[in-house]
Formats: C-alpha cells, sequence, structure tokens
C-alpha cells in the first residue's frame, strides 16, 4: 500500500469557494455542462407528434364534462334563504311567498319551511 502514490482530493463543485474559482476561470456553471440536446426528439415527426399530444393533454386539462342531473319530468327545486337581523321582515317576506304561491296563508313559523306547490 505505501507503494501506491496518494489520491488528491476532489475538487470542490458547489459552495462559495467554487463559486469563487468559477468566477476567476470565467465559467458559468448554470449553462455549462447543460446539453441542449439531451431530450431533443430525434425526428421532426415525433417532435410533432409530442407536440400535439402536449396540446391534448393541455386541452382536456381545461375541459369539463357537462353532466346533466335534473331528473327527467321533474325541474329540480327552487331552494331560497332568507337570512337577515331581527325585525326586517323575513317572516313576512315568506308568508307572503307562501301566499303568492300556494294561496294558503299560515300564522305562525318555526324552522324550516318547504313548499310543494
Amino acid at each position: 500500500m505505501e507503494d501506491r502514490p496518494q489520491k488528491a482530493h476532489h475538487a470542490p463543485h458547489s459552495g462559495k469557494k467554487a463559486e469563487k474559482k468559477d468566477a476567476a476561470k470565467g465559467i458559468d456553471r448554470k449553462t455549462h455542462g447543460f446539453n441542449v440536446k439531451a431530450f431533443a426528439p430525434k425526428s421532426g415527426r415525433k417532435a410533432l407528434e409530442m407536440g400535439l399530444r402536449k396540446a391534448e393533454k393541455d386541452q382536456t386539462k381545461l375541459h369539463v364534462p357537462l353532466v346533466d342531473r335534473t331528473p327527467k319530468g321533474n325541474p329540480p327545486p327552487v331552494v331560497v334563504a332568507i337570512v337577515g337581523p331581527p325585525g326586517v321582515g323575513k317572516t313576512m317576506l315568506l308568508k307572503s311567498l307562501v301566499r303568492r304561491y300556494t294561496k294558503q296563508t299560515f300564522n305562525h313559523v318555526k324552522g324550516p319551511v318547504t313548499v310543494v306547490a
């Protein structure tokens, strides 16, 4: 083992010291060593197919399928929430709506009211 020469230390590739050395040598690590052609397609047809596939993927992400969930024959129910501070006429509005659509009157309103017309 003694007849072998000692290995040199591995030169640093990151950190402040390596950045200083690179600046002195004029090396830009962000572009140095980046192979632009490494992930390029080999043929024009393959590039076209990849471009079309990417466009198709983008379009499918944007497309939201429309599903008609309304039951056939019956329209969906209308839900009305009457909210407000006390004394502004919520109960009066509810009573007038019930009178208008069902031709019936009621005196006491307590809890949720379901109107089937």
